[in-house]
């Protein structure tokens, strides 16, 4: 529903036709034996009926199949191709290449996938080290978390993630986050925003399943360090939109709000698919004291069986005692690639500190 949520049309197109030409004149550029035409048929047969993941794992497979078939021959000319390519998505296939070709050269694949991330993240490639010997390869990803380089930084950070977008699940880092800790502990503070994100929602991943622990992580961080305070801000938005009172003491909030939610209201109350909606509210304060507040709202979507519940961000607020502050947000209901929209009526309740203070909501026609 958010309009910061980028909607994603046609992405398997960032691997379109022309996409596959491209990959061919660049491969025959640093290699001329490259047999450019026959890649170009294997790459692009089907391809209508792939998705975005297997149509950049049909590319790794391709060129398997039309480049040198010793593995330490062809990953150099992977790593020759890679600043040439022009977009970071299309070089995570270079990056699969890796994963799926070099499982019995350990040391040479990993050195490639440490380069090649600066072009395009191997985040997806480095789990299935990962999953083949996990001691050994997450010993490796431990030292990249001081490397001097962010994307490699990162990569030690994303590529370990329990449960990585668009990636299998690492049971074993369910089951047990600690593994991955002197790799979090040695990023808490990173300079990068880049790397700090992922360490956020590599920490977001734990608390989904284990809570306790990721509290008593962060419980014992500095937060005075600015870099530091954002990482925990981030890594605990899952508790604090579930309103764990634990998770909301340590942004700051202060503890069960002493408020009232007047005026609250969507206009219009009745849109059809792509229209735009506002959410206004007046938070009124009934306390002698400044309170620190976290107001989210939850959206209930209708589904054929039942209602998906979903939490958004609004703000945070400092509000004086006996003070009012006055929230609006505007957006525009419409489907996207993660959601679609069904008819009837989406209620909405507003958040205060993680307890709803208010509902409202709109009909929907599709």
């Amino acid at each position: 529903m958010a309009d910061s949520e980028q909607g994603a049309p046609a992405l398997k197109e960032i691997f379109n036709r022309d996409r596959v030409r491209h990959i061919a004149r660049e491969t025959e550029t640093v290699w001329p034996d490259f047999d450019a035409k026959r890649f170009v048929k294997l790459a692009t047969e089907g391809l209508d009926d792939l998705g975005i993941m297997l149509r950049m794992r049909r590319v790794a497979t391709s060129l398997h199949e039309t480049l040198p078939q010793d593995f330490h021959k062809a990953v150099t000319v992977l790593e020759d191709l890679a600043p040439r390519l022009g977009h970071a998505f299309v070089t995570i296939s270079l990056s699969e290449y890796v994963a799926l070709y070099g499982q019995k050269h350990f040391d040479r694949s990993l050195e490639a996938l440490r380069y090649l991330t600066r072009f395009g993240s191997s985040e997806f490639a480095i789990r299935h080290f990962l999953l083949a010997d996990f001691d050994r390869t997450l010993s490796v990803m431990t030292g990249w978390a001081k490397d001097e380089n962010e994307h490699v930084r990162r990569l030690a950070s994303e590529g370990s993630r329990p449960r990585l977008p668009w990636s299998f699940q690492l049971k074993n880092l369910i089951a047990d986050p600690s593994p991955t800790m002197p790799i979090l502990d040695a990023l808490k503070a990173d300079p990068s925003l880049y790397v700090r994100k992922s360490v956020a929602n590599h920490l977001n991943d734990i608390g989904k399943d284990n809570p306790d622990f990721l509290l008593e992580q962060v419980s014992g961080w500095d937060r005075q360090d600015r870099t530091t305070a954002w990482i925990v801000r981030h890594a605990l938005r899952t508790l604090v939109k579930k309103g764990d009172p634990r998770a909301l003491a340590l942004v700051g909030a202060t503890g069960k709000a002493s408020v009232t939610v007047e005026c609250l209201a969507v206009q219009p109350a009745s849109i059809r698919l792509g229209d735009r909606i506002a959410l206004k509210a007046q938070v009124r304060s009934r306390s002698q004291d400044r309170q620190r507040l976290v107001v989210d709202y939850a959206v209930h979507y209708p589904k054929k069986n039942g209602v998906s519940r979903k939490v958004f961000k609004l703000k945070e607020i400092d509000l004086p005692a006996q003070g009012a502050v006055d929230l609006a947000i505007s957006q525009t209901v419409r489907d996207y690639t993660t959601r679609k929209h069904n008819a009837g009526f989406h209620r909405i309740e507003l958040l205060v500190n993680g307890e709803t203070m208010g509902e409202t909501g709109f009909d929907l026609t599709i």
